[in-house]
């Protein structure tokens, strides 16, 4: 493929094997004419399993997209450190912003959780048709930031389930955030991967669930005095943790 050394505008999710030329959805389709894309544009793919290429435009339909990949910048990116954030089933809204921030972030797995005050909150995001909102909520924020990789989505679990499947591997740090933990940023120095990160739904954790939690091996870990709201207490600690991992 001949074309003009150009930086890429544009990302799209491609899964699945790649050949000279890859054909993408008709949502790729609409949105590469939202953003005013036309044949010869460059754009960039990524596989969300570790793949990335640089490509140009050769068809722009209303219903299809189809890119010519220059194959010599195709690259395997290496996973970052793994990060596992156990989400808790809450408000719809709250969870999309929190699911859009994760993979922005580098979340290796999204498993969400339902609690005891998960049940008391209204419109909260759970089932399978709120996990494929999600699951489109992480491609189109994995199309802005250009990451080459897409996080597990788990189904939604008990605390209990959760637990008890969690058990069956030692490995790595198991952090829960919790206003009486020692400071977050005391543990960031010696961090083992992968690592769990939980974070309880709106209200909090039931006193039973957090006994549960640290008769199970987790460390409690604070990130200060203040009540946040669950989407913003998951993506501060994501960027510290991120920050110490890369």
């Amino acid at each position: 493929m001949e074309r003009e050394d150009r930086a890429p505008v544009g990302t799209f999710y491609a899964p699945g094997a790649w050949r000279e030329r890859v054909e993408l959805d008709e949502g790729a389709a609409h949105h590469a004419q939202v953003k005013r894309l036309a044949v010869g544009h460059i754009v960039r793919l990524s596989s969300g399993d570790g793949r990335r290429a640089i490509g140009a435009i050769v068809v722009l339909l209303k219903r299809r997209l189809v890119v010519e990949i220059d194959t010599t910048s195709i690259e395997d990116v290496t996973a970052p450190a793994r990060v596992d954030l156990w989400a808790p089933i809450g408000d719809r809204d709250r969870m999309l912003m929190l699911a859009e921030k994760s993979v922005e972030l580098g979340v290796s797995s999204w498993r969400p959780v339902v609690y005891g005050r998960s049940r008391s909150v209204s419109l909260r995001g759970e089932g399978e048709t709120f996990r494929e909102k999600l699951r489109l909520r992480m491609i189109s924020a994995l199309e802005q930031c250009g990451s080459a990789w897409l996080p597990e989505l788990h189904h939604d679990r008990t605390l209990d389930v959760a637990l008890a499947a969690d058990a069956v591997s030692r490995e790595g740090d198991r952090l829960l955030l919790d206003a009486e933990g020692e400071s977050i940023g005391e543990v960031m120095h010696a961090l083992d991967v992968p690592v769990r990160l939980a974070l309880g739904p709106e209200g909090g954790l039931e006193e039973e669930e957090r006994v549960q939690f640290i008769r199970a091996g987790w460390r409690t870990v604070s990130l200060g005095g203040n009540v946040l709201r669950f989407e913003t207490a998951g993506i501060a600690a994501l960027a510290i943790v991120r920050s110490h991992l890369r």
